[in-house]
């Protein structure tokens, strides 16, 4: 292929996000409900019959699947089937920053805001149960915060031969934070605790 061809297919490339069609993608809902005049966040206790995460406290949602319109209607499904509410208990829905878990795990959240009255009904076979706590406490509590160390480690045959330093390679390690809120008896913790922090520090901008 010579020169001219190549620039060309390059200068007519769109480009777009590596990998897109392998990434899954998923959206949760911030849901805001107003209790006693104060507002609150609601959030899920995932069903101890789970494979994944049971027992997690999380925000209603899911996997986005090809059936959604885009992610917000991934979000509003997922929130509709897990606490068994309609589309009209859920309004004025707006995005906040989406997450790159890994190389192949988006997670796009969204906030919005519940009907007072709404009557939640959950899903017993996702959700053990629904809590709502002020969001005051969010303003007026330091998470905990505990490192986790992110270590390589290569399959059993992989090919130290081909790289320079062999099995003595200085492999990059990093470390993650994991934030932890404690209210009452429950524990928030991982992905949640992480969209809390960034939800926060949205609504602490001037």
């Amino acid at each position: 292929m010579d020169l001219e061809t190549i620039l060309n297919k390059v200068k007519q490339h769109d480009p777009t996000l590596y990998n897109k069609e392998r990434i899954q993608k998923y959206a949760v809902l911030l849901p805001l409900i107003k209790k006693n005049g104060e507002t609150h966040l609601l959030f899920e206790i995932r069903s101890m019959n789970l494979r994944r995460q049971p027992g997690d406290i999380c925000f209603p949602g899911g996997r986005v699947e090809k059936s959604d319109a885009d992610e917000k209607q991934g979000a509003l499904r997922e929130t509709r089937e897990e606490l068994g509410i309609s589309t009209g208990d859920i309004s004025k829905v707006y995005p906040i920053d989406y997450m790159m878990m890994s190389p192949e795990l988006m997670i796009f959240p969204f906030v919005g805001h519940l009907r007072e009255d709404v009557k939640i009904r959950p899903n017993k076979a996702e959700v053990e149960k629904t809590f709502t706590i002020p969001l005051t406490f969010f303003f007026e509590t330091e998470p905990l915060k505990y490192k986790v160390s992110l270590e390589a480690n290569p399959e059993e045959n992989f090919p130290y031969h081909l790289i320079v330093g062999g099995e003595d390679y200085d492999w990059r390690h990093r470390s993650v934070n994991q934030y932890f809120y404690k209210y009452d008896d429950y524990v928030i913790w991982g992905l949640t605790a992480n969209i809390i922090l960034n939800f926060l520090s949205l609504l602490k901008k001037d």
